[in-house]
């Protein structure tokens, strides 16, 4: 498996485990004010969590896979919303696994919003900024949630591991 595949299977696991965090704010009967809340004032909402964490996905997948589509600018309105967006780029996922990465040298040229420009490769690309921009903004929304009460843990943030569980040799 090369850089562009490991990736993928990582974006996957932990696009399912936002999946699985919304049903359960759901499920737990979690409106849709929930998605105002902050952990401080100068944070972004828990919206904004979801919709960055899902916007790094995008970007990466043009930059990377080849796979343009449009980010999303809008906020989401509810959760069920953010439910559809991400089915929305798990699916385009999928389409990146056929399609393939480009080369783990091919150069990424991008800017930021405040005009800070980054050149590396595509692997140092999804290794040292995709991958952890993702990760920040899916553990906040995670924090949020439970810090507005649901009742997950660790084992709902890593819930994909239950497909290797295993009985103990003594059990």
């Amino acid at each position: 498996m090369d850089y562009a595949d490991n990736a993928l299977a990582t974006f996957d696991n932990m696009i399912g485990t936002l999946q699985h965090l919304v049903r359960k704010a759901q499920d737990a009967g979690m409106g849709d004010e929930v998605l105002a809340v902050k952990l401080a004032e100068d944070m972004f909402p828990l919206e904004t969590q979801f919709r960055i964490a899902i916007n790094q996905l995008i970007l990466a997948l043009g930059r990377v896979y080849g796979l343009d589509m449009p980010m999303d600018e809008q906020p989401y309105a509810s959760l069920e919303e953010v439910g559809r967006q991400l089915s929305r780029v798990r699916d385009r996922l999928a389409l990146a696994r056929k399609a393939g990465g480009a080369s783990a040298d091919t150069p990424v040229d991008f800017s930021l919003p405040n005009n800070m420009r980054f050149v590396m490769s595509s692997e140092e690309y999804l290794r040292d900024w995709t991958m952890p921009n993702f990760y920040f903004h899916t553990t906040m929304a995670y924090a949020l949630l439970r810090h507005e009460g649901l009742e997950i843990g660790k084992a709902d943030f890593v819930s994909h591991m239950l497909r290797y569980a295993k009985q103990p040799d003594n059990a």
